[in-house]
């Protein structure tokens, strides 16, 4: 019996939420370690009582069914305490970019309605600065901070220590596979980032087509030093909990340190990004290359150029897959019929196609948008929050739209050609071109800007801009860079900057991006990096 129709009879539709994922599974593996965050180490069982102690915690804070608890956290055992206590409890988790600032992070708060922030250092920092810039008050009626002890926080009458769980054990809600579980904002392309509701379901999902892509065993340790706020870390969480597996969740990415983390946690499965794979084949050759157990790493998005060249050097396999935060693993292929480049074939209870402008098909080897839906309910998002016309605009005609421009070949295996939408990719990040530009824009010495992806040395997209300036005015690029800093994340503030005194635009004055990408950088472009400044994180 193949892993999909095995793990879709142990879990019949009814019973895809976390809360009975959780009983389940603690049922059946107990004592075995689920989750290793720092100094914290659950097995199976605990991991049920945290999310029944931190239920009930909530409950006790005024947190009900359907209320969005907001989390601006790296990666810590905290993160999880509170995504499985909301699960528990039925209310709905929000992770923030921990990047996040200004006017994309007020936008995210009260576009989610958020009643309570849970918050480091950091993130406490950027949103009491949004009481002194331009905008509507978020929402916010309390916010819990993981760093302060209750006698240092900030003279806010929000702010108070995060707290201690009680002993007491919650009664789970009443929850339904499509009831929402998370909502996760995506990259804006020519407006403000989108909500998408992530329903119980759509993780369980998630879950059986990486166990099946994968391989995974009971007793694999999956490693990931990707951010817990993204749909790829959070899955990992999932795929320990079907598989029987421990997850064991890093700070951040470090190259220096990755392969030593991954022998000392004993690995056999982890999770590298597009860029990461050229930075780590950057450096030297250490013992530690071979020294680990990792048989497998979730790869999206890596240039086939460096699959060969890291396997052999690395003893792994990369397998690259599709996916997207409002849909699923959808396209894959098992490693044996991996070929680099392309994102593998449609997966067992997905139907795609390549389509153009007006959704009409696509034949084989034309390029067109993707479009994807779901053989099972509740397999993808169910929408946008707050943006009912988004929705229906992304979901037309009974189809998700991507937005991705992609080919299909004779043979079914689809490879990414290029975004649709006015998006730029940056080390695994979505950045929106808009929000970038709204930032410029509001500079006193800007009259017009556009932003766009060129491509880096490493793999995925640079930032770059180019800016009008109004008359009579001046600019150093280094003043640019210190008004972009508190407004965007470090991310997003575009690398190259080229001041013109106007850029293409058609006939009814819109600007041309396509002939700005392909002009790309030029020999009077200023580089933030060839310049020596360094970003504030």
């Amino acid at each position: 019996m193949d892993v999909i129709t095995q793990l879709s009879q142990t879990f019949p539709p009814a019973t895809r939420t976390v809360v009975q994922l959780l009983q389940a599974q603690a049922v059946r593996y107990g004592q075995q370690t689920l989750l290793v965050a720092g100094e914290q180490r659950w097995s199976f069982a605990q991991a049920l009582e945290q999310a029944q102690r931190w239920g009930s915690t909530l409950r006790q804070a005024g947190i009900t069914q359907g209320d969005r608890v907001a989390l601006y956290c790296s990666n810590r055992a905290e993160f999880m305490q509170i995504l499985l206590g909301c699960a528990w409890i039925g209310a709905v988790i929000v992770p923030i970019n921990t990047a996040s600032r200004g006017a994309q992070l007020r936008h995210i708060l009260s576009n989610s309605g958020a009643r309570l922030l849970v918050a480091e250092d950091a993130g406490l920092e950027a949103v009491l600065a949004l009481d002194s810039q331009e905008g509507a008050p978020v929402p916010l009626q309390a916010i819990w901070h993981l760093d302060h002890a209750a006698s240092s926080l900030p003279a806010d009458p929000r702010c108070q220590a995060y707290p201690q769980a009680g002993d007491t054990l919650a009664e789970p809600a009443t929850i339904h596979p499509g009831d929402t579980f998370a909502i996760l904002y995506t990259s804006g392309t020519t407006g403000l980032s989108k909500g998408v509701c992530c329903p119980h379901a759509q993780y369980f999902w998630w879950a059986v087509h990486a166990c099946s892509l994968l391989e995974l065993v009971q007793g694999d340790v999956l490693v990931t030093t990707l951010p817990l706020f993204h749909t790829n870390a959070m899955g990992a969480f999932f795929q320990a909990l079907l598989c029987g597996g421990t997850l064991v969740v890093e700070k951040r990415f470090s190259a220096s340190a990755f392969w030593e983390q991954l022998v000392r946690h004993q690995a056999t499965v982890t999770y590298v990004l597009g860029a990461m794979v050229p930075i780590l084949l950057s450096k030297n050759p250490s013992a530690n290359d071979r020294a680990h157990q990792v048989r497998i790493a979730l790869a999206p998005g890596v240039p086939p150029q460096f699959h060969a060249e890291f396997t052999q050097r690395f003893g792994m396999g990369l397998l690259d897959g599709y996916g997207s935060t409002e849909s699923n693993f959808v396209l894959g292929a098992p490693m044996n019929a991996m070929r680099p480049g392309t994102m593998g074939q449609i997966r067992p209870g997905f139907e795609a196609r390549v389509v153009d402008e007006h959704d009409n098909p696509l034949p084989p080897g034309q390029p067109g948008e993707l479009v994807l839906r779901a053989d099972e309910p509740f397999v993808f998002a169910t929408g946008y929050f707050g943006m009912d016309d988004k929705t229906v605009e992304a979901w037309r005609n009974l189809w998700f739209h991507t937005g991705d421009r992609v080919v299909c070949d004779t043979d079914g295996y689809y490879t990414f050609m290029d975004r649709l939408k006015d998006a730029i990719r940056r080390r695994g990040e979505n950045i929106s071109s808009y929000e970038v530009e709204q930032v410029l824009l509001s500079h006193p010495e800007v009259e017009v800007a556009a932003v766009f992806p060129v491509k880096s040395e490493l793999a995925e997209d640079e930032v770059m801009t180019t800016i009008v300036l109004r008359e009579g005015a001046s600019l150093d690029p280094v003043e640019l860079m210190r008004f972009c800093e508190p407004r965007l994340s470090y991310f997003a503030v575009p690398r190259y900057v080229e001041f013109m005194a106007q850029l293409p635009s058609t006939e009814n004055g819109k600007i041309q991006k396509f002939k700005l990408r392909e002009r790309g950088v030029t020999p009077q472009t200023w580089d933030r990096e060839a310049a020596g400044y360094q970003l504030k994180r």
